[in-house]
């Protein structure tokens, strides 16, 4: 049986040849997009300034996309992990993190991944599909705390430049005056570096972007990032030379510190010439222990040591604080439970 289409992810053009085909006028793309994105409905026969024959097909035609999450793990210090199930039954996570007057929702693109970065627990799932546009967005608009976002990460699970239509799509509906309406500047998209789409999604867009970046020599990114065995962080760094990111848009590294592997003053000076061109900060972050592992982070003066010495070189250098360990908060954890432990 073939799964019907859904009506919400769409953009007003793919709505207004939909119009087209329904005979309703063209105006009636905006109305419908008014419906889903602002007033928060993807029911038809809801959207009463629509023909009642119009909210009849459409309802007949179009199946629901938004759902809300399966389970919520909350930690001590409010961060709240949430699990939504696809309509395919893959897993896919997001985590509200609230900080004073900001909360940051970290959303998920794809359930699973293909990068295979050895740090991370989505890695070790392996792809098992790349999320449509309805269920990224389903992760804001159906998370209760929705009203509260200040900010937007694409850092969960996946890598969002491996499904990058649906990404796109996700982000004109956020910051379309036709969609959500938000500011580019309150929302951030990472990447391992696939670098056929890199300049795809700078030119597209003009949210902000996050490199993980994790060790600045090519051998050593390649034991715990295979993806630079097609894509080399130097040739990511290049692109991002090109681009201007001296005003609102910004660009940022995040580096996990592991003890003994990439905290060296070897990595030190090779991240100054890595990045040497670049207006950027780097973001330190403590490893989140997955079953297994064999990496550690240092203790907390050995991460100040690096920052420190990463910032006498001219490199904006934080270390960010971690949240939700109580509750497994890093990316993969929770849908790699739910999936049994596979």
């Amino acid at each position: 049986m073939t799964e019907k289409e859904t009506l919400y992810g769409k953009n007003p053009e793919e709505l207004a040849a939909l119009c087209a085909e329904l005979g309703l006028p063209r105006f009636a793309a905006r109305q419908i997009a008014r419906w889903l994105y602002v007033r928060g409905t993807e029911d038809p026969m809801r959207m009463t300034d629509l023909a009642a024959t119009a909210r009849e097909r459409l309802a007949a035609r179009f199946a629901p996309a938004l759902s809300a999450p399966e389970r919520v793990s909350i930690s001590a210090d409010g961060t709240k992990k949430y699990l939504f199930r696809t309509r395919r039954g893959h897993y896919v996570e997001s985590a509200y993190i609230p900080d004073g007057e900001r909360a940051t929702l970290c959303v998920s693109s794809q359930a699973g991944c293909r990068m295979g970065c050895r740090f991370c627990a989505t890695g070790r799932q392996g792809l098992q599909e790349s999320l449509p546009a309805a269920e990224i967005l389903n992760q804001i608009v159906s998370l209760p705390e929705r009203d509260r976002l200040t900010n937007l990460v694409f850092m969960g699970m996946g890598e969002p430049l491996d499904n990058p239509d649906q990404l796109l799509r996700t982000l004109s509906v956020i910051t379309s005056e036709w969609g959500f309406g938000w500011s580019p500047t309150r929302v951030t998209v990472s990447t391992a570096g696939v670098v056929p789409q890199l300049r795809r999604f700078l030119d597209a867009t003009k949210v902000h972007l996050a490199v993980s970046l994790h060790n600045p020599f090519r051998e050593e990114r390649m034991e715990i990032m295979p993806v630079e065995r097609a894509w080399p962080i130097a040739e990511v760094a290049a692109i991002l030379r090109g681009y201007d990111f001296t005003h609102q848009r910004r660009v940022s590294f995040e580096y996990i510190v592991l003890e003994g592997l990439n905290d060296s003053p070897r990595h030190i000076r090779g991240l100054s010439r890595l990045l040497d061109g670049i207006k950027c900060r780097i973001n330190l972050i403590r490893f989140h222990r997955i079953p297994g592992s064999p990496y550690f982070s240092p203790d907390d003066e050995a991460m100040r040591r690096f920052r420190d010495a990463l910032t006498a070189r001219g490199i904006q250098t934080t270390i960010r604080a971690s949240r939700g360990e109580d509750i497994q908060a890093a990316c993969g954890l929770l849908s790699t439970e739910a999936l049994g432990g596979r």
